[in-house]
């Protein structure tokens, strides 16, 4: 007689969570993904602050027109624009930016090993969780 165990949604949901939250940290702990949280007005409607988004590393040559990168300015701030402009200059890849929100580009152009990466996205339309990303920004000194 062979016994046969039932396995309940609830205990196959509870293992797909553990299973993804695990490879997440595993791939955050290798510099591959992280979480970036939305400051400021720059980005509306497309991101709004306290939205939290999925940043992944790619390469130079996978970042394009269109994309939002995440990158580092000077002195450590981190920018969330999208991507208007690519320039390629003695073999390095720099990326002209602007906020949706903003009149202007962001400056002559992001070198690529300022980026910290790009946004995750389905069928151009970031991923994110609204909200969140407040409680990140509420132990902001």
């Amino acid at each position: 007689m062979s016994a046969t165990r039932k396995v309940s949604a609830s205990t196959v949901i509870d293992a797909v969570i553990f299973i993804l939250v695990i490879s997440f940290l595993v791939l955050n702990l290798l510099g591959i993904v992280t979480l970036a949280v939305v400051e400021g007005k720059s980005m509306e409607p497309t991101l709004q602050t306290g939205d939290l988004v999925l940043v992944i590393r790619v390469s130079p040559k996978d970042i394009h027109v269109g994309d939002i990168i995440v990158y580092k300015k000077l002195g450590g701030t981190f920018i969330i624009h999208r991507v208007i402009k690519i320039k390629h200059v003695d073999d390095q890849f720099y990326y002209v930016t602007q906020g949706d929100n903003n009149p202007i580009p962001d400056g002559p152009g992001v070198p690529y090993r300022d980026v910290i990466g790009k946004v995750v996205s389905i069928n151009d339309a970031p991923i994110k969780i609204p909200v969140i990303g407040y409680l990140s920004l509420m132990f902001r000194p």
